[in-house]
């Protein structure tokens, strides 16, 4: 008998140590998790970065800063099939279009650092070519320049053109390839599908590699509106109206 007390009250010990060990753990564990829009959006870290700024290597796209009807209509595409990317189109899939609307939001307000520029590797004559085409285009080619549409500062206009600056240069290489040969598109009228396929591959890399090499410009955003009296080049689903061109109601410019 007095072995089976002694066993009951050894039982009682442990038990008691394990409660209190519960209470020291409770008293120290995490705090609740805060249910809020940029907490769960902790999930687009991974391949954008803190704060969605990523970096000017490697491919992913930043995302804080840009025009938030642009987040918005790429959401959208990798949602709806005309952008081909596995795990963003697995993010997105279940998202209602007002889900959408408040992540694109939520980057477009964001005003954090952009990186230092890629240094440039291209010989002089491909970033000759390549500065050429962003603020001239080829016009024998029916190529515009990329600043008609993007601003002077290549920085985006609201409300959904984004900017061409601070992204990496495979990133820029890859998608106005990807346009070219038709595995990424846009609603109609599809404008950057028509010009990437005007560009020869040569012209692409020339592109790319001077845009990815030229820094943001101080306090760099994009414009708020249209300078008076501008005009688009081409009819672009997605930009809206009022800036020369009748345009759809999609996306469609240039990223």
């Amino acid at each position: 008998m007095q072995t089976d007390a002694n066993l009951l009250n050894l039982l009682k010990m442990k038990l008691l140590i394990l409660w209190l060990a519960g209470l020291v753990t409770a008293a120290h564990a995490a705090p609740p998790f805060e249910d809020t829009l940029a907490q769960r959006l902790q999930a687009c870290t991974a391949c954008h970065g803190e704060q969605g700024r990523a970096t000017s290597g490697g491919y992913q796209p930043r995302l804080a800063g840009k025009p938030a009807g642009y987040l918005y209509h790429q959401l959208l595409n990798f949602r709806d099939g005309r952008r081909d990317y596995g795990p963003m189109t697995a993010l997105v899939d279940p998202l209602s279009d007002t889900y959408l609307q408040e992540i694109a939001t939520y980057f477009a307000a964001l005003e954090v650092p952009y990186p230092a520029p890629q240094p440039a590797t291209a010989a002089p004559a491909v970033l000759q070519r390549g500065e050429q085409l962003v603020r001239h285009g080829d016009a024998p080619r029916g190529v515009p320049a990329c600043n008609q549409c993007h601003g002077d500062t290549m920085m985006g206009v609201a409300p959904a053109i984004p900017g061409l600056l601070g992204l990496p240069r495979d990133y820029v290489n890859a998608q106005i390839g990807a346009w070219r040969s038709g595995k990424r598109r846009a609603q109609a009228p599809d404008c950057m599908a028509h010009v990437a396929k005007q560009m020869s591959l040569a012209d692409i890399d020339a592109v790319s590699h001077w845009l990815a090499a030229q820094p943001v410009p101080p306090g760099g955003k994009p414009l708020a509106r249209w300078p008076e009296g501008s005009t688009l080049p081409m009819a672009c689903g997605g930009v809206g109206v009022g800036v020369g061109v009748e345009a759809a109601p999609a996306a469609g410019a240039v990223r």
